[in-house]
């Protein structure tokens, strides 16, 4: 029987996806028996000419992991989709922007200022940013475009699959790649290797059902009781608004939930769902006096939506407002900006 063709791709992303596909340890062995990489250019020397080359179709599965943060990463998601029968948004960053999304609160060229110009750690005394084209006697270099707005991968192409988490637990990893494999896929659309619980339903802790709380806190703060509720002790813990996947790894070592699995099956914003399910505990009290806490929440859509900015209807309201223009721009030069299509 011919081997599966499998494809791992990074776009806007920190490589933990590739290490997490690499902890499935001895089953790589297992994988290589029934599958060949056809491409992953975080691991093995591949080239974009290599992809391109493929028949439409040609890969079976493709892993993409990472958001859509340059004009690269756009065209390599549209390669990528062309060629594969199978797309799977691999990790947080590609399924809900994860935190790289959060530049999206400040916009590029705020962004771009602050790496190259304004952060402590920079040296940078001519003020040099970086430049779409730079003319050179062996011939013109090159950057890629930095888009507006870091997307998530379904917001560019469309998506067959979810893997979620930042990065992904290799176990649930494995049983997405076992279920390729044995041919065993569920229904387009949905989360792989995992339960359809959210993290809060796996939590062991004590919860009372209501939050009699003076503040909350952020997780340097307070040493929590490792038997109560995270929320019912002044801590954010998104659990309640998180997909089940991870084994509530954050919450057995004494700290909350961040949310890195994203939004439950039916929630289309996870940041809402979170608040909406922090108001809840609240039954019984004052408007004023919940205003009061809630507004003791430091950076509240840091907070809320850590891992799911790019993918919230607060990214949608944000992207409604620069619709107009070119898809993607890199500040350029020593004088202003210039923009160039993707």
């Amino acid at each position: 029987m011919d081997k599966l063709k499998l494809a791992v791709y990074w776009a806007a992303a920190c490589g933990g996806c590739d290490i997490a596909i690499v902890e499935i340890g001895e089953h790589i062995l297992d994988l290589a028996q029934v599958a060949d990489i056809v491409f992953w250019p975080a691991a093995m020397d591949f080239k974009y000419q290599d992809v391109e080359g493929y028949p439409d179709g040609f890969i079976d599965v493709t892993l993409f992991n990472g958001a859509i943060r340059t004009s690269e990463d756009e065209h390599i998601a549209h390669l990528l989709r062309q060629k594969s029968k199978v797309l799977v948004a691999f990790g947080s960053c590609a399924t809900e922007g994860c935190i790289p999304a959060l530049a999206n609160i400040k916009g590029t060229d705020y962004g771009l200022r602050r790496a190259f110009l304004e952060s402590p750690s920079t040296d940078n005394p001519q003020g040099v940013l970086p430049r779409l084209r730079f003319a050179m006697p062996e011939g013109e270099l090159t950057l890629p475009a930095m888009c507006k707005q870091l997307r998530t991968l379904e917001q560019v192409v469309p998506v067959d699959y979810e893997i979620r988490g930042c990065p992904p637990h290799y176990d649930q990893v494995w049983k997405a790649l076992t279920a390729v494999v044995e041919h065993k896929l569920p229904p387009a659309g949905s989360v792989l290797g995992v339960d359809s619980l959210t993290v809060c339903n796996q939590c062991p802790r004590v919860r009372e059902g209501k939050i009699r709380v003076e503040r909350f806190y952020r997780p340097h703060e307070i040493i929590p009781d490792a038997e109560r509720c995270f929320l019912e002790q002044g801590l954010i813990c998104a659990g309640p608004a998180t997909h089940a996947g991870c084994g509530a790894l954050c919450i057995s070592a004494n700290m909350p939930c961040r949310g890195c699995y994203g939004p439950p099956d039916g929630v289309a914003d996870q940041g809402a769902a979170l608040l909406s399910a922090i108001v809840a505990g609240f039954a019984g009290q004052s408007d004023e006096e919940i205003k009061r806490v809630l507004n003791t929440i430091v950076d509240p859509v840091g907070t809320l939506y850590r891992f799911s900015l790019a993918g919230s209807y607060l990214h949608r309201l944000r992207m409604d407002e620069r619709e107009s223009g070119e898809t993607c721009a890199l500040q350029a030069g020593e004088d202003g900006h210039e923009e160039v299509g993707a």
